[in-house]
C-alpha cells in the first residue's frame, strides 16, 4: 500500500501538517507532533481505523485516496507448488464443541 496523505491534503489546499493536525484536534484527534511529522512525510507501518475514519472526515475524503494499493509490490505464489491445491482438497476435521466443566455434551 501507498499512503497518500499530504497529496490528499494538498488537494483540498492543505499545505503544511501543523495545519492538519490543528483540523484534527479539533475533530477529536489529537496527534503529537512527532507522529504527525511521520504520517505527512513517510510511511506509517500502522494505523488505527478510528484515525482514519477522522482524518478522512476532515478531508472529506474516502480511504480508497489515502491509501493506493500497489498489487504489483507483493511477490507472486510459486506456480510451481500444489501445496495449496493439496491443502484444500484434504477434508478438514470436524470441531466438537466441549464444555469447560468436563462434562460431555448433549446429542446432536
Amino acid at each position: 500500500m501507498q499512503w497518500n496523505l499530504r497529496l490528499a491534503a494538498a488537494n483540498r489546499g492543505i499545505w503544511q501538517a501543523s495545519q492538519l493536525q490543528r483540523l484534527l484536534a479539533e475533530r477529536g484527534l489529537v496527534i503529537s507532533a512527532g507522529k504527525m511529522s511521520h504520517l505527512w512525510s513517510g510511511q506509517p507501518a500502522s494505523i488505527k481505523l478510528a484515525d482514519l475514519d477522522v482524518i478522512c472526515a476532515v478531508l472529506v475524503c474516502e480511504i480508497s485516496e489515502l491509501l493506493i494499493p500497489e498489487p504489483n509490490s507483493v511477490p507472486r505464489a510459486d506456480s510451481g507448488s500444489d501445496n495449496e491445491a493439496v491443502a484444500a482438497a484434504q477434508p478438514r476435521p470436524r470441531v466438537v464443541p466441549r464444555r469447560r466443566d468436563g462434562r460431555s455434551m448433549p446429542p446432536a
